[in-house]
């Protein structure tokens, strides 16, 4: 029984440590706040589906999106998610201060090598919902 109680309160100071040096990594992720959503801002939302049997090849082709659109001065949010239930296909999540900062971002060779790579792995090509933002916080 005390080899149980000590090995039990070596696992809680272990826990009671980890955690004091999980914040810095945190901290280190740039975060997006609402009140730097500037007035007008350009969102879109859009969906693309792998093909059957491609939804492994639409992942890995789509996966290096993140770091290329995040590092792009002119987005402000970029999300890419998956559905759970329906692996393949693909939810975006995208903010720019502009149309034109989201017309730049499509020219960009990165964007047109994606939407080339498309026809071979995409059920129907990406939908795209052009979004306005509502609900701007106050200052």
């Amino acid at each position: 029984m005390q080899t149980l109680v000590r090995n039990s309160l070596a696992a809680l100071l272990i826990a009671a440590t980890a955690p004091a040096t999980l914040p810095a990594v945190a901290q280190e992720a740039p975060r997006a706040h609402y009140r730097e959503i500037p007035e007008g801002a350009y969102s879109v939302v859009a969906q693309v589906r792998a093909k059957p049997g491609k939804e492994d090849m639409l992942r890995a082709a789509t996966l290096p999106l993140i770091d290329l659109v995040r590092s792009d001065p002119k987005n402000l949010i970029y999300f890419l998610q998956e559905d759970r239930a329906k692996p393949g296909h693909f939810i975006f999540y995208e903010v720019f201060a502009s149309q034109a900062d989201f017309d730049a971002h499509n020219a960009m060779p990165y964007v047109k090598d994606w939407f080339a790579k498309l026809p071979e792995l995409a059920d129907g090509g990406v939908e795209v919902m052009r979004m306005a933002i509502l609900g701007k916080p106050k200052k």
